[in-house]
């Protein structure tokens, strides 16, 4: 458990998370790392902490640079207690230690530890100097928690990221240029998907601030350290943020008897025969998560569900909720599903899609089994109500 050089005198000194499969009903299929940085000056920096139980993960890294002991200033970039749960342990070891937070992160971080924390707040555009090294603080609140910021060491060009630009992949790999980068790039939009995306706005004026800064790297939270692929994650954040869509369709739904997996069919080939890109996921074998990723740039959102006691399934209603709290705008949604005698869910799905700021298209609505001129009917009918 050695550290990582990432540049001279800069070191990764976090942990694995290999076994980590499920974060806040995010499933996490690759693990994940919780990132720490240690900077070594005339004062001795540590950028942010780990989860509670790499502690000592983290501080076997940081003695094979370093005496722990010997650590001046601790910078915490997010209260979150995957990035600041071993602070009260690293504070003890380093009693010394300054830690610096943004405004809100005192706040929240005496309201979480209550351990009497040698803090100190930092305004936006403050820095603070270790010798050779500034490092300087922006203020990113929303990206995703109030007291977010970010640390940006000008004189190596590097950028603490924090939470953005972050992935849930557990490696012994540190770098984007070791690691495949299909895959960096795909676990990096699942982890804005399911975390950064109801900030699009709060994005764009982080991005915009760091447009302003020479970076060579970028040093997340989570994951893989960028360093070559700098550039393409940039554009890639901007895209998402913008809040583009294409001519795309995601069909989600669950099925008792296959009724409204056959109504799905049928919405599936009306898209199809409209050039739309179009992707089925059930649910009782896609994860909520995993339907997030591909949300992303979607256009149509189809929910399928049959009725159960009055209601619609219960997987589906978990996805709906899970679906509005990440908040994606500008969407077209649709409900279907087949029933027995109530056939309350597709209203049920109707109102929740519009609680989610949807325009809607007319809903689908099947007494229990489809036949083909019912299914070719539904198909028809949808061809002509797509843009």
């Amino acid at each position: 458990m050695k550290a990582i050089q990432i540049k001279e005198n800069i070191y990764w000194v976090g942990g694995i998370d290999w076994d980590l499969r499920n974060f806040h009903g995010y499933l996490t299929q690759r693990g994940s790392t919780y990132n720490a940085y240690l900077v070594i000056d005339e004062k001795i920096t540590l950028v942010d902490t780990v989860k509670y139980y790499l502690c000592e993960e983290m501080i076997t890294r940081i003695k094979s640079v370093v005496d722990p002991s010997k650590i001046d200033c601790i910078i915490s970039n997010h209260v979150e207690m995957d990035h600041s749960g071993s602070l009260p342990q690293i504070a003890k070891i380093a009693p010394g230690a300054t830690i610096y937070t943004s405004p809100n992160g005192l706040k929240g971080l005496t309201e979480h530890y209550k351990s009497g924390l040698k803090l100190k707040a930092v305004n936006n555009g403050e820095s603070i100097c270790t010798g050779k090294y500034n490092f300087n603080f922006v203020l990113t609140p929303m990206v995703h928690w109030p007291d977010n910021m970010i640390t940006y060491l000008a004189e190596e060009r590097l950028l603490f990221s924090n939470d953005a630009f972050g992935q849930h992949i557990a490696s012994s790999e540190r770098f984007d240029d070791e690691y495949p980068l299909d895959i960096i790039m795909m676990e990096a939009r699942k982890y804005y998907a399911n975390i950064v995306l109801p900030y699009g706005e709060q994005v764009k004026k982080a991005l915009s601030a760091a447009s302003g800064l020479a970076i060579d790297i970028i040093a997340p939270s989570h994951g893989i350290i960028w360093r070559k692929n700098v550039p393409s994650v940039l554009n890639a954040y901007a895209e998402w943020s913008a809040n583009k869509t294409s001519n795309k369709a995601l069909i989600i739904y669950d099925t008792m008897w296959n009724s409204t997996k056959k109504l799905a069919g049928a919405i599936e080939k009306a898209f199809e025969n409209r050039n739309y890109r179009t992707i089925m996921m059930n649910l009782q074998t896609n994860h909520i998560s995993d339907i997030l990723t591909e949300l992303i740039d979607t256009q149509y959102i189809c929910v399928g569900s049959p009725t159960l006691n009055n209601n619609m399934l219960p997987t589906v209603a978990a996805f709906l909720t899970y679906m509005k709290g990440l908040a994606p705008k500008n969407r077209t949604g649709l409900a279907f599903g087949s029933y027995g005698w109530g056939g309350q869910s597709i209203g049920q799905i109707e109102e929740l899609l519009k609680s989610c700021g949807f325009a809607t298209l007319e809903s689908i609505k099947v007494k229990y089994i489809p036949d083909d001129d019912v299914l070719k009917n539904i198909t028809r009918k949808l061809e002509n109500e797509i843009q």
